[in-house]
């Protein structure tokens, strides 16, 4: 790590452990801003971000089923979250794992589901724990267990040094060295501190600096950036800004993923907070007015196929309410799912391919299990 780039002591300082000779350089965060000016840009970029979160929020409200959404919202998020981190797994192959009983031993799939998992059991915990070391240590180990990685101690803060960006493994080389173990604790009890006792700050600069000061903390072995990210969604939540997980904000910074390590770069070295707040107020609202949008075409499928199905004496209907949560079905799904018989599945299956809702999509995994498709909702989806 090169010293003399860190030039903002204000969110801190790059330094050395004092009084060994084979010491390398690494980042001390600086205690986070309890008060912040924003120039005109990024108050700009703060207002439209808070009124296209305040029309998602709303759209949660009216919808009367507003479940349909939260699924495949969370699946949007949970893919383009893991894919920053290297996961390749595409939407479709989470849907189909998922509509299969369970996920196949693709690793990449595996990763995407324990994200799922880690923010519900995030939700969960918000209902007895504020935003805190207890509950990221408690999503963290969901995150990281039975994957790979899981040698990365899940669920627990490292004790060990650790560096970005290096092409040879050094932090001499690396673009990046967060605190060292033994400064974790006191980074840590500010940072929750900050979550928690900031009421002078609007709910997004909060979620903006909370997200950047724990990547720089960077306080596992590996799964940082996915909980990180994760956290946004759920201080949105636990201060009532949105009800259910709807906000997939790791798209944009998927799609800006250079832009996105840029952005927190340039604060730590050149305090350039502004230009990061920027960025993340427009990843909140190009993808709060996108979810806005894909939730409309949604309902709208919805009602249609209700309007196709009413009258029939068959439980089609029923079925068609399961594709708004997953698009790939298999006879299996819909039999678990109903509590019907296998034969009673498959009639109803063939009745929606008859409507045109379906398309049998093909056979894959073991033993070839045969999927079909909801391919309007699916594309509303993705």
């Amino acid at each position: 790590m090169k010293p003399d780039l860190f030039q903002a002591p204000e969110f801190g300082r790059a330094t050395k452990k004092p009084g060994d000779k084979w010491a390398f350089w690494y980042f001390e965060p600086a205690a986070m801003p309890r008060d912040l000016a924003m120039d005109s840009r990024t108050v700009l970029a703060l207002s439209k971000a808070d009124a296209a979160l305040g029309r998602l929020s709303g759209v949660g409200r009216l919808i009367k089923n507003p479940s349909i959404l939260v699924e495949p919202y969370l699946a949007r998020e949970a893919v383009a979250s893991s894919r920053i981190e290297g996961t390749e797994a595409s939407l479709s192959d989470v849907f189909k794992a998922e509509a299969g009983d369970g996920v196949d031993e693709d690793d990449d799939v595996q990763e995407v589901v324990n994200y799922q998992r880690a923010l519900n059991r995030g939700i969960e915990l918000l209902a007895t724990l504020p935003i805190s070391s207890r509950l990221i240590l408690e999503v963290h180990k969901v995150l990281l267990s039975g994957v790979r990685g899981q040698e990365k101690i899940p669920g627990e803060f490292r004790r060990s040094p650790v560096w970005i960006g290096s092409p040879t493994d050094s932090p001499d080389t690396a673009a990046f060295v967060p605190p060292l173990p033994e400064l974790l604790a006191v980074a840590l009890t500010d940072w929750e501190k900050f979550v928690n006792e900031t009421d002078g700050l609007p709910v997004l600069v909060v979620c903006a600096l909370m997200h950047y000061q724990f990547e720089t903390i960077h306080p596992f072995l590996d799964g940082n950036g996915r909980v990180g990210r994760l956290l946004i969604m759920l201080l949105l939540i636990e201060r009532k800004v949105l009800e259910l997980p709807l906000l997939y904000i790791s798209a944009y910074m998927e799609e800006n993923r250079r832009e996105y390590y840029d952005r927190l770069q340039a604060v730590r070295e050149r305090g350039e907070i502004q230009e990061w707040l920027q960025f993340f107020f427009t990843a909140v609202h190009r993808q709060a007015l996108d979810a806005e949008s894909r939730a409309g075409k949604l309902v709208d499928l919805r009602e249609r196929y209700r309007e196709m199905l009413q009258g029939r004496k068959s439980r089609a209907i029923e079925v068609a309410e399961l594709l708004f949560s997953n698009p790939f079905v298999t006879v299996k799904r819909v039999e678990n799912a109903l509590g019907v018989t296998n034969q009673g599945a498959r009639n109803l299956v063939d009745t929606l391919e008859r409507s045109g809702i379906l398309r049998k999509f093909g056979a894959s995994g073991r033993g070839g299990r045969v999927y079909w498709l909801a391919e309007e909702v699916y594309r509303a989806i993705d």
